[in-house]
């Protein structure tokens, strides 16, 4: 039990410092980015100002129209922006994310798999190219002990041509009583993904 404590101690307080529950490569799921500790003293620059392939990727989104839709595969990344003890412009996590017609959602976080990097959610529309995410993942740390649930808002916004969105998100760790473990929050972007998409530099 005190090994178990000591654990999930550890992982709270880095969650709090990184975004991330990676002192002993524990993480909670589909949340934090696998970064290192002395990576994560080094913000990250936003996905648009360090791939030179995003223009590409966006203007073969462009040739095909969504009718306005979140529906689709996505491009996704989360950074850092008002999380205490987290830099501004700091890359928290990125991915694959699909939204579907039916109102769920799933998301292929860029994580290690033994920490979960796969985790659901569902959606709602809630203006006339806005919509609203509430999305659920199980917090592990690399030993196999459960930190918690965590909990993942979004808040989006299509662009014009429905093959962009952006917004805001937020991440809570909780413990198995839900009370609130750590906090980060921050804005989201993502890029839709098509049959015409490169792949390009996306991690």
């Amino acid at each position: 039990m005190r090994s178990i404590l000591k654990t999930t101690t550890i992982g709270v307080l880095a969650i709090a410092l990184h975004g991330t529950v990676l002192v002993s490569r524990a993480a909670a799921q589909c949340g934090y980015s696998q970064w290192t500790t002395t990576d994560a003293l080094q913000p990250r620059a936003p996905e648009a100002a360090v791939q030179p392939e995003s223009a590409a990727l966006s203007r073969a989104a462009d040739d095909r129209g969504s009718g306005g839709q979140i529906v689709g595969f996505w491009k996704f990344q989360f950074v850092s922006q008002g999380s205490s003890g987290i830099p501004d412009g700091a890359v928290v996590d990125n991915g694959f994310t699909q939204w579907h017609s039916d109102g769920t959602e799933i998301t292929n976080s860029f994580r290690p798999p033994s920490t979960g990097n796969f985790c659901l959610g569902v959606w709602e529309r809630t203006g006339a190219s806005t919509y609203a995410l509430n999305h659920f993942a199980l917090g592990w740390d690399s030993l196999g002990n459960f930190i918690g649930p965590v909990q993942i808002k979004e808040k989006v916004t299509l662009s014009h041509n429905s093959n962009q969105f952006a917004g805001t998100f937020t991440i809570d760790q909780f413990n198995p009583a839900g009370n609130v473990l750590a906090h980060v929050q921050g804005k989201v972007t993502g890029t839709r993904i098509n049959v015409d998409t490169p792949l390009g530099n996306w991690f």
